[in-house]
């Protein structure tokens, strides 16, 4: 198992083909739908298709650079997070996450950002990450403000 950071809870880890069927549950859950519908898969092969491409990239060490999330506790795919470039600022990343529904609540999407952040300044050279939150996601507003570092 590729494992490129822990925290307390998670290990952040490549994904894996066997992970396709719970890939495509997490992002077929109602709140992925709502904030962000192009992130859902069409079906396992659509979410077998998403994890040939983000493993080709991780190979590559480039951007999306997008990595499984799983439960150290249970061993158990609860997400996925992933850095993305921002277009003409060369030390600027995009972070995103998902932890499924199950897992909401717990503190972990705030565990994985920050862990992602430290991850993708290291690993890419970035300075600034930018994160973006759809009006009304107020979850993810706060996940967002745990994180900032002035």
């Amino acid at each position: 198992m590729d494992v490129f950071f822990e925290t307390e809870h998670i290990l952040a880890r490549k994904l894996a083909s066997e992970d396709a069927v719970r890939l495509y549950e997490n992002h077929a859950e109602e709140k992925v739908k709502r904030w962000f519908p192009n992130e859902s898969y069409a079906d396992i092969s659509e979410a077998e298709g998403a994890i040939s491409f983000f493993n080709e990239c991780v190979e590559k060490n480039q951007l999306p650079f997008v990595l499984a999330i799983q439960l150290k506790e249970t061993g158990e795919l609860i997400g996925d997070t992933g850095v993305s470039e921002v277009e003409e600022q060369a030390n600027a990343v995009e972070i995103g996450y998902q932890i499924c529904d199950k897992y909401c609540g717990r503190g972990l999407a705030t565990e994985v950002l920050g862990a992602m952040t430290k991850f993708s300044f290291e690993r890419f050279g970035a300075t600034i990450s930018y994160g973006r939150v759809v009006r009304g996601n107020a979850a993810s507003a706060r996940v967002l403000s745990r994180n900032l570092r002035i």
